[in-house]
């Protein structure tokens, strides 16, 4: 039997457990390869569709990838294979964990469908893998190319630290 006790202390151990960040995104692509990306209005640089897991709330990263990509690009789509998995420091924030899902190839059909969260998106465009670095930048940049990488070769799911590979 538990005790109060015994909820309480529980409590209080996890309370003291260090804290972790997750976020989860797709990378989408069109026919000739380029990588969708979005203009978030409340930072600088642009991102990939994708955002915070409601972990709180139960949510799986694959659940909170296809939800933020509703939310903000207006399609509902089951994400595909998970691409990476990057372990991400930070000086001013927890370290957040950002898994990146395939979306698949999108047709003009799609395209012609995105539907920008006014809210917090200013604008997107597909960019062709050798101009990303001009976008994307840091980890963020480095994640979408090993990610294209394992889309490319066939490989299995990049694991990274701060965008680089670990073996």
């Amino acid at each position: 039997m538990t005790t109060t006790q015994d909820t309480q202390d529980y409590a209080a151990y996890i309370a003291s457990l260090p804290r972790v960040l997750a976020g989860a995104a797709v990378l989408f692509r069109d026919a000739a390869g380029r990588v969708l990306i979005v203009e978030p209005n409340y930072r600088e640089g642009w991102a990939l569709p994708g955002g915070t897991i409601e972990s709180d709330d139960g949510e799986s990263p694959r659940e909170g990838a296809r939800r933020e990509t509703a939310e903000e690009i207006g399609l509902d789509r089951a994400p595909g294979r998970l691409l990476a998995v990057d372990w991400v420091r930070g000086s001013t924030r927890p370290p957040v964990v950002a898994y990146l899902y395939d979306g698949g190839v999108l047709g003009e059909d799609d395209l012609g469908a995105i539907r920008l969260q006014e809210s917090e998106l200013l604008s997107w465009r597909l960019v062709p893998r050798e101009e990303l670095g001009a976008y994307l930048h840091g980890s963020l940049g480095r994640r979408v190319r090993a990610a294209l990488d394992a889309l490319a070769d066939g490989s299995g799911t990049a694991e990274l630290e701060d965008g680089h590979r670990v073996h």
